[in-house]
C-alpha cells in the first residue's frame, strides 16, 4: 500500500516559486478553461460516465470476494463458487473494457483540444509585432507552444481523470463499507490519517532533499560544461588550474553522494513506517470484527464481509492521499492555463485597419512625412524625418551606427508603427493598407540573410511557390549566383544547412537577392547588404545590385559607400535626423559628415 500512498518527486508539493506565482482561481478563469471543452461536450459526457461506471465495476470484484468466501468456500458449494468467480471475472473484463473506451475518449478529446490551442497560439504569435520577438526570450515562446500546451493534455488525460476516478472509487468503497458495517467502516476511516500524515511529512522532506540534490546536480553540470569544453580545457591548461578544478568537482560530487544517500534512506524508513500504519487498519477490522462474531455472535457480519472491508480499506488509501494533494494538482493546472492565456491575451500591436485598402496598382512611390519614432519617449530614435522616393529612382541612407537607419527600414513594411508623422505609399498612409498587400509589394534584402535548412531551390521557392525552374535560374543569373549553383554536385538541390551555414556570406546574400528578384516586388530595400562581406564578395553583390537599381524603385541602407555612388539621392542620418542630402558629388564637396565617412573609407580601402 505504501507505493500507492506516496508520490515521489515533486508530485505532492509546490515549490516556493509556484506558491508565489499561483494564479487566483476565479470564475472567469474557470469559465475560460472549460470553454475549450464546450465543443467536445458529447465526448466529455461519455468520458464522465465511463469513469464512473469503470470505477463502480472496478470495486465489484472486491465485493464479490465476500460472497465467494461465505457462499462458495464456507458453504462448500462448488456451483455457486464457480458462478461467483465467473461473475467476478466478467465484471473485471467489462471494467477494463470500459477503461479502454474512457482512455480513448479522453486522449481523443485532449489531442483535439491541444490541436485547437496550438493552432490558435501559432496564429496569434504570427500576428505579434517585430517588437515582441526582439524583446521576448525565444525559449519562452517555444515553451508556451510546446511544453505548456502539451501540459494541458496531461491535465485532461491525467489530473482530471484521476480526480474523478478517485472520487468515484472512494464513494463506492465508503458506501459499500457503511452498508456492511458502520462500526467497522468508521474504525477503518479513523486509521486513514495515521497513514496520510507520515506520507505528507516524509514526502515533503524527500522533496526538500530532491530540490537540494538538483541544485548540486546543476552545479556539477556547470563545472563539467565549463571545464570539459574545448575553450574551458584550453583555459585551465594555460592557467594551470587542473588541480583547482578537480578539487571543485570532487567537493560537488561528494555533496551529491551525501544527498543521494540521505534521500534513499529517507525513503527506506518511510516505507517501514507506512507498512506498519497500513497494517493497523486491517488488524483493527479483523480484531473488532472477530470480537463481534466470536464474543457477541453477530450473525449479520460474516467472514466474507470482514474480508471485503479489509480489501476496500486498502483500495481507499491511494484515492484519499491523491485527493489530499488535489490542491497542488489544481494550482499547477491553473498555472499552466494562466501562462497560455497570458500569451493569448497579448495585444496585437500591428493589425489591419477594419477597412484596409488593396489598391489595384502599385508604383512604389514612398514618402516619409515628418516621421518620428521611439521605443521610449525619453530616447527618440527618429525625429521629423522627411524624404521622397519616386518610382524608378533610388535613395540611399548613410550615417554612423545608431543613427536610425534600420528603424526606417522597419517602418516601411510596418514591423513597427510610427509614433509621429506618416509613411505614405502611392499617396496612402501605410496604416490604411492591407498588411499582406503592403508586404507582398516590398522586398527586403537584409544584412543577416536567413535561409531554412533545406535545398537552394526550396529557399528560393519561399518567395514564389509556383515559380518554374527557368524563372528560378533567370533570377539567379541576375543575382550573379547561377554559375556557382550550377557548379555544385547537386545544383539547385544542394542542402544549405541550418541558417545556410554551408554557404559563405556572399553566396547567401546573392541567394537572398535572387529570392527578391523572383518575387518581383514594386519596392526593393537593401539593408546594408555588403557590410559584413570581403571585397571579392562585395564586388559580386554590387554587380548583382546595380542592374536592379537601374530598373527598380529602391531604397539602400549602406555602411560601405562604394555601394551607393550611383544612387539618385543620398540622405545622411545622424541621431535620428536627416542632416545632409544630395548626390555623391555634391555631398563629397560639402565637407560634412558624408565627406568624413567617404574619406575614412577611402583611406582604409
Amino acid at each position: 500500500m505504501g507505493g500507492n500512498g506516496f508520490k515521489g518527486g515533486r508530485g505532492g508539493f509546490l515549490t516556493e516559486e509556484e506558491k508565489q506565482n499561483s494564479p487566483k482561481i476565479t470564475a472567469p478563469l474557470l469559465k475560460r478553461m472549460f470553454s475549450y471543452l464546450v465543443p467536445y461536450w458529447k465526448q466529455l459526457i461519455v468520458s464522465v460516465l465511463a469513469i464512473i461506471i469503470s470505477s463502480v465495476f472496478g470495486v465489484f470484484p472486491t465485493i464479490l470476494t465476500g460472497r465467494i468466501i461465505d457462499e462458495g468456500l464456507l458453504q462448500q458449494d462448488l456451483p455457486v463458487l464457480i458462478r461467483l468467480i465467473g461473475l467476478s471475472f466478467g465484471v473485471l473484463i467489462i471494467s477494463n473494457l470500459i477503461s479502454v473506451v474512457e482512455s480513448y475518449v479522453n486522449v481523443w478529446m485532449a489531442e483535439n483540444i491541444t490541436y485547437d490551442m496550438r493552432n490558435k497560439m501559432y496564429s496569434h504569435l504570427q500576428r505579434m509585432s517585430h517588437r515582441f520577438f526582439t524583446t521576448s526570450k525565444q525559449g519562452d515562446i517555444i515553451t508556451r507552444m510546446t511544453s505548456d500546451i502539451g501540459g494541458v493534455q496531461s491535465v485532461l488525460t491525467g489530473t482530471w481523470t484521476n480526480i474523478l476516478q478517485n472520487f468515484a472509487t472512494l464513494t463506492v468503497a465508503l458506501v459499500t463499507m457503511y452498508t456492511k458495517s458502520p462500526l467497522l467502516a468508521t474504525i477503518g476511516i479513523v486509521v486513514v490519517p495515521l497513514f496520510i500524515l507520515p506520507t505528507k511529512r516524509v514526502g515533503k522532506r524527500r522533496w526538500e532533499i530532491t530540490l537540494e540534490s538538483r541544485k548540486h546536480n546543476d552545479d556539477i553540470n556547470q563545472i563539467l560544461n565549463e571545464t570539459l569544453s574545448v575553450s574551458g580545457q584550453l583555459l585551465s591548461k594555460l592557467f594551470v588550474t587542473e588541480n583547482y578544478e578537480f578539487d571543485r568537482y570532487q567537493e560537488a560530487n561528494k555533496q551529491m553522494i551525501r544527498l543521494n544517500i540521505k534521500e534513499s534512506m529517507a525513503g527506506k524508513w518511510f516505507r517501514v513506517v507506512i507498512n506498519i500504519f497500513t497494517s493497523i487498519g486491517p488488524m483493527l477490522i479483523y480484531l473488532v470484527g472477530g470480537i463481534l462474531i466470536i464474543e457477541y455472535g453477530n450473525t449479520d457480519l460474516t467472514i466474507g464481509d470482514i474480508t471485503v472491508m479489509v480489501a476496500l480499506l486498502g483500495r481507499m488509501y491511494g484515492p484519499v492521499n491523491s485527493l489530499l494533494n488535489i490542491q497542488v494538482d489544481v494550482i499547477r493546472s491553473m498555472a499552466l492555463f494562466d501562462r497560455i492565456f497570458e500569451y493569448f491575451d497579448l495585444p496585437v500591436e500591428i493589425d489591419n485597419d477594419p477597412e484596409a485598402l488593396k489598391p489595384e496598382t502599385f508604383t512604389g512611390e514612398l514618402v516619409f512625412d515628418a516621421v518620428s519614432f521611439h521605443y521610449d519617449p525619453e530616447q527618440p530614435i527618429l525625429n521629423n524625418v522627411n524624404f521622397e522616393l519616386k518610382p524608378g529612382s533610388s535613395v540611399a541612407i548613410v550615417g554612423p551606427s545608431g543613427a536610425g537607419k534600420s528603424t526606417i527600414i522597419n517602418l516601411i513594411p510596418r514591423l513597427y508603427d510610427v509614433t509621429g508623422g506618416r509613411v505614405l505609399l502611392d499617396g496612402v498612409d501605410i496604416r490604411k493598407l492591407d498588411l499582406a498587400y503592403l508586404r507582398q509589394h516590398i522586398g527586403v534584402v537584409t544584412q543577416d540573410t536567413y535561409l531554412f535548412n533545406g535545398t537552394i531551390k526550396e529557399n528560393l521557392l519561399y518567395a514564389k511557390p509556383d515559380a518554374t525552374q527557368s524563372e528560378i535560374e533567370k533570377a539567379c543569373r541576375e543575382a550573379n549566383i547561377h554559375a556557382f549553383i550550377s557548379g555544385l554536385p547537386k545544383g539547385y538541390d544542394t542542402v544549405v544547412g541550418n541558417r545556410g551555414m554551408k554557404l559563405s556570406g556572399g553566396e547567401k546574400q546573392r541567394l537572398s537577392i535572387a529570392r527578391i528578384i523572383l518575387r518581383k516586388p514594386g519596392l526593393i530595400i537593401f539593408d546594408e547588404a555588403t557590410s559584413s562581406l570581403d571585397s571579392i564578395s562585395e564586388h559580386a553583390i554590387q554587380e548583382a545590385i546595380e542592374p536592379i537599381l537601374a530598373k527598380s524603385t529602391s531604397l539602400i541602407i549602406a555602411h560601405r559607400l562604394s555601394t551607393i555612388l550611383s544612387a539618385d539621392e543620398i540622405l545622411v542620418l545622424e541621431k535620428g535626423k536627416v542632416v545632409e542630402r544630395g548626390d555623391h558629388e555634391t555631398l563629397v564637396k560639402k565637407g560634412g559628415i558624408y565627406t568624413m565617412l567617404y574619406e575614412t573609407q577611402m583611406r582604409h580601402a
